[in-house]
């Protein structure tokens, strides 16, 4: 080494920071090639006997220098927190796990026990994450409490293989009487994708101890983020979560807020440009409703929602007393929207708390097709049911069982197949069994259909509203997620909301919406259900325009019954 990169590295070095248990290198610049390189930085970690933390970031480290490096290190047993991110810069990447290799080596050997390893910012893909495999399997990281592992490029197979150690180490840990338990959990850009995403699932429910995950921009879609969702349902101290430009769409948001109904130390959720869209949006604030008690931070920035969608998050935010931010900039509101937006928020005091809306992408255009990967509204239905509310139908019960006799069965099917008036006053049929909370397409198309028999006939009349009152009964008193999304189904149906793909077009008469009108005066709508729909129906003034006067008296109903928010 020349003699003026001695001198340039022990003026570096004397700028080492010690104290705390602590011994860093951080940022000094360092370009550590071999041996002789590192002599005067493994001399002081030599001679640091209680060394707890070494940070050696902002440095590159070759296979030689990490070798020496990991000499030095074999005899120090304290050794809890490694920060070691940025360690590799203008290294090959075939170098990496050789040098991860050596240095996890040593730390075995020390029979050090980590609290925190931080390996972000070094670019070594799959490869890199068996350099650090065996460390982390071994009873080094059987105390992990952090684990950081942002952009690193570890791509699906890296995420496989990580999931497999943290799996192996739980199995491991928890044979001697104290399973592993991370709590924190980074892997931002790293290309994981759905399959990585749900390998990582898989340890997440293991494991239950997670208070924070951030895994924004991986490529994930809705079968991960559904994957992720049935996982932190089972972290119940779960604080942060940070699934930041991923593509949820309607499927996985709907999952997510599904298993947000069962956690209550959440504070800071952010799914921003995660395409969680209206109808995903509004299951979220269903859910801000009744649960997520202490949380702080919601952003869902960037995700198509519309002006009556964001209002309604808005109103479901404004009631937590902890709620500090709210993010819902770059969505489609519309310049009047935003304006609106604010004006609500500052009406409560609660504009400190909105976010800037100067990236708003303005109305969206009617015409327009949204791209999705969501296929048609069934087959959006049809994963709902599967994934999303399966434990609710279990708990709310279900009368799907076979009817009395065989044949009433089949003439309902006929009859919702082609309903008359006539066949439903003389048919004394019960529609609970038809319907469930977990399948609001279904719900909402029979509301539909029996909303189209509606006649000013006293006998026809009655018979449909007894016929309404018992279906929204048994719908509406489901969960406040469940509820919720029936009625976004039926206001997308009826052309209210914009929902996502490409929705049945369903033709309207004006008996539906008094049939509607008649519902909500009923004991089984609520209050919430009111200010739900009023506020749906209030941001579309072109909804419905071809039926003013039942339009009217809807509204009228509506206003009546919902809650005054002055």
């Amino acid at each position: 080494m020349a003699s003026e990169d001695i001198a340039q590295l022990a003026d570096a070095l004397s700028k080492t920071h010690v104290g705390d248990g602590e011994l860093s290198f951080k940022g000094l610049g360092l370009k550590l090639d071999d041996a002789e390189s590192v002599r005067e930085l493994v001399s002081q970690i030599e001679r640091y006997p209680g060394l707890r933390a070494l940070r050696l970031e902002g440095n590159t480290v070759g296979v030689d220098a990490a070798r020496a490096i990991a000499k030095a290190l074999e005899s120090k047993d304290r050794l809890q927190r490694c920060y070691w991110s940025d360690m590799f810069t203008g290294r090959l990447r075939s170098e990496i796990p050789t040098a991860l290799m050596s240095l996890s080596g040593a730390l075995m050997s020390a029979g050090a026990r980590l609290t925190e390893l931080d390996l972000s910012d070094n670019a070594f893909g799959p490869d890199g994450v068996r350099g650090i495999e065996q460390l982390l399997k071994s009873p080094s990281c059987h105390i992990l409490r952090e684990l950081r592992l942002n952009n690193c490029g570890m791509g699906t197979g890296g995420g496989k293989i990580l999931a497999e150690a943290l799996i192996e180490s739980h199995k491991k840990s928890a044979a001697l009487g104290s399973p592993l338990r991370l709590k924190v959990f980074i892997a931002g850009r790293n290309r994981l994708e759905n399959d990585g995403a749900t390998a990582l699932a898989k340890a997440f429910q293991l494991m239950g101890s997670l208070e924070e995950i951030h895994m924004p921009q991986n490529g994930i879609n809705y079968a991960g983020v559904t994957a992720l969702a049935s996982a932190i349902r089972h972290n119940p101290e779960l604080q942060v979560l940070n699934f930041n430009d991923n593509t949820f769409t309607k499927r996985g948001t709907l999952a997510m807020a599904q298993a947000l109904r069962h956690l209550r130390n959440v504070q800071v959720i952010n799914f921003g440009d995660c395409l969680v869209r209206s109808e995903g949006a509004i299951a979220l604030a269903a859910v801000l409703r009744e649960g997520l008690p202490i949380l702080k931070e919601l952003n869902l920035s960037f995700g198509e929602i519309t002006e009556g969608a964001a209002l309604i998050v808005a109103q479901a935010v404004m009631d937590k007393p902890h709620m500090e931010k709210v993010n819902l900039n770059g969505n489609c509101l519309g310049e009047d929207g935003c304006e609106v937006l604010r004006e609500i928020m500052d009406n409560m005091d609660k504009g400190d708390m909105l976010a800037s809306l100067s990236e708003d992408e303005g109305e969206p255009d009617d015409e327009e097709d949204e791209d999705s990967d969501e296929g048609d509204s069934d087959a959006s239905d049809e994963c709902y049911e599967t994934n999303v509310c399966d434990e609710i139908v279990k708990e709310n019960g279900t009368d799907e069982g076979s009817p009395e006799k065989p044949e009433s069965q089949a003439e309902i099917l006929a009859f919702l197949s082609s309903p008359s008036a006539e066949d439903l006053c003389r048919m004394k049929m019960n529609l609970q069994q038809q319907v469930n909370a977990s399948e609001p397409n279904k719900a909402a198309d029979i509301f539909l259909k029996l909303g189209s028999l509606y006649s000013e006939d006293t006998e026809t009349q009655f018979a449909v509203f007894e016929m309404i009152d018992e279906v929204l009964k048994k719908i509406l008193s489901a969960s406040a997620l469940q509820s919720t999304c029936f009625l976004t189904t039926l206001m997308v149906l009826m052309g209210v909301l914009k929902g996502e793909g490409k929705a049945k077009k369903v033709s309207l008469v004006p008996g539906q919406l008094l049939c509607l009108e008649h519902a909500v005066q009923q004991e089984y709508f609520t209050q919430e259900h009111a200010s739900l729909l009023y506020t749906m129906l209030s941001r579309n003034c072109d909804a419905l325009k071809s039926f003013s006067s039942a339009r009217e008296r809807l509204s009228s109903a509506l206003e009546k019954k919902k809650p005054n928010h002055h």
